[in-house]
């Protein structure tokens, strides 16, 4: 007869809390999923909140209930955004790179991550609408982009110490160029159909573009 106690449990008596907590754990995921499609479609003041508790399977009152409100709910949206593409630099390993092939990566990686995930820059846009309200008191944004500075900070000192890089650049207005060449092409990628004739979503213009993004960052920091 198989054995009536369960594990982790001495005393042999099921864990009430075990598949309640897992419930709980699963109904979060589905809202903050759903959220965060519902946010990046609609932004802050369009999304609603009876469609993404639908989208969720969820009852509305569990969205007040985990999260306070809708505000607090898109502020842990533009949280989890971040930390998930900190997250991804991590993953890149640049230390084991010379620093110029690293920094070229690098610059790859954010446009790549841009274009497989657009909804991080409809998310952003969104809050940059808002002024940046939802994120001005955020710790997990500071302690996020205070590692991903630190991350290019490192690569910085690396290439400065072989001489492929100039002395004294500013990791952080760095950060801003890398993000805004591949940023801006995306952002406005429509009107930059109708006035250039071209259309900038194809494999060889986003090619040409990611190069030319390469190389105009290389020849910032190049020594």
């Amino acid at each position: 007869m198989e054995s009536r106690k369960k594990r982790g449990n001495p005393d042999g008596q099921a864990d009430p809390t075990g598949p309640r907590k897992r419930d709980a754990e699963a109904t979060q995921k589905r809202i903050l999923s759903s959220a965060r499609r519902e946010f990046a479609t609609s932004g802050l003041a369009g999304a609603r909140v009876d469609i993404i508790a639908e989208k969720a399977e969820a009852k509305k009152r569990m969205i007040y209930h985990y999260f306070g409100n809708k505000e607090a709910l898109f502020t842990r949206i533009l949280e989890d955004a971040y930390i998930d593409l900190y997250q991804a630099e991590q993953k890149l390993d640049l230390d084991h790179l010379d620093p110029r092939s690293a920094l070229d990566h690098f610059v790859r990686f954010t446009w790549n991550y841009y274009l497989k995930n657009p909804d991080f820059i409809t998310l952003v846009n969104s809050e940059n609408l808002h002024c940046g309200v939802h994120l001005q008191d955020s710790a997990v944004l500071r302690s996020v982009s205070q590692n991903r500075l630190r991350m290019l900070e490192n690569l910085l000192k690396r290439g400065e110490k072989d001489g492929v890089f100039r002395p004294g650049i500013d990791a952080m207005q760095l950060h801003i160029s890398i993000a805004a060449v591949g940023y801006y092409y995306i952002t406005n990628r429509y009107t930059g159909i109708i006035i250039f004739k071209r259309d900038f979503m194809s494999k060889d213009m986003l090619d040409k573009r990611v190069d030319f993004n390469v190389e105009s960052i290389l020849r910032i920091v190049q020594a």
